[in-house]
């Protein structure tokens, strides 16, 4: 099943973050770890290049993530012109914001405070952190922060204790994802909309990619004791281990796959990277079926 999500409100956004994109200095793109490509927005990056402003990487939720594979990912965006790199884990995210801004003065040293304050857009796509990491660095409670995708749909202007501007902008993805299983990692990440899936189609994907880069978290977790059995037969295993059988001895379809997901998401399967840099394609390019997978179970606008 292919799975495409683009609401109606993120057309709107894309025409207003073009028009922010010239009033900016620099872009802060927060990426979700376990799957730094795929949540890089080739039309974000065609914004941003296009106006040839200079990029911090955010590898948000990092603690959900297999630490080498961030690493990797670290060193992988380290090469890429006009670009910085800095990981957030949710415990220590409020003692890492002080680099965060030192990382936006550097990418940007003509602006130098007081009357030319750095002046950053906040982009990534939906659900990947980026209200949480705004009410960091302000330092109290200013955007909505939820579970679900799609939260924030219009932007606003923060100012930060320092003088630093930030534009927090709505989540934003692109109009057609191309990859089947480009679609069905962020569905499993929770960057798509719940109402874009089909959860158990998605819970039998994840339980096939695990048994294969995961299984001793899957054996644990669900009690199974022969993870190469196709996923149908995964999926109604796991059903009864977890208890949800329904009348007619049947396993309850619904709860099942939504403990799955949600299984994943809580790190319960361990910290998880769905890609690596050595296997990723070109980050403009959402075009090709992913190659295999990894797990591991444990300028122009001056003030």
């Amino acid at each position: 099943m292919a799975i495409q999500w683009y609401p109606g409100h993120m057309n709107k956004a894309r025409k207003h973050i073009a028009d922010t994109m010239a009033k900016v200095d620099m872009v802060i793109e927060v990426l979700d770890a376990r799957l730094p490509r795929i949540t890089t927005n080739p039309l974000i990056r065609e914004l941003r290049v296009h106006r040839q402003r200079p990029s911090l990487k955010v590898l948000n939720k990092a603690d959900l993530a297999d630490p080498q594979v961030t690493a990797a990912w670290v060193q992988h965006f380290r090469q890429e012109a006009n670009t910085a790199v800095i990981t957030l884990e949710e415990a220590t995210k409020h003692r890492d914001m002080g680099k965060l801004i030192k990382l936006c003065r550097e990418l940007v040293p003509h602006r130098t405070g007081g009357e030319k304050p750095v002046r950053a857009m906040i982009l990534g796509v939906p659900n990947v952190g980026k209200s949480t990491l705004i009410n960091a660095l302000a330092k109290r409670k200013l955007a909505k922060v939820a579970d679900t995708p799609g939260v924030t749909q219009s932007q606003q202007r923060i100012e930060l204790p320092d003088g630093t501007i930030l534009v927090d902008t709505p989540g934003m993805m692109w109009p057609k994802i191309a990859s089947n299983n480009d679609g069905y990692k962020l569905a499993l990440s929770g960057t798509i909309g719940r109402n874009a899936f089909d959860a158990v189609d998605v819970a039998w994907y994840a339980l096939e990619w695990l048994s294969v880069y995961a299984p001793e978290a899957l054996k644990t977790r669900y009690r199974l004791a022969d993870t190469s059995q196709p996923p149908e037969v995964l999926f109604e295993q796991a059903g009864r281990s977890l208890g949800y059988v329904i009348g007619g001895n049947r396993v309850d379809d619904q709860k099942t796959a939504e403990r799955i997901l949600t299984d994943f998401r809580a790190t319960t399967l361990g910290r998880v990277s769905l890609e690596r840099p050595d296997q990723a394609l070109d980050l403009d390019l959402h075009e090709t079926e992913d190659e295999a997978p990894y797990a591991s179970g444990d300028a122009d606008a001056e003030a």
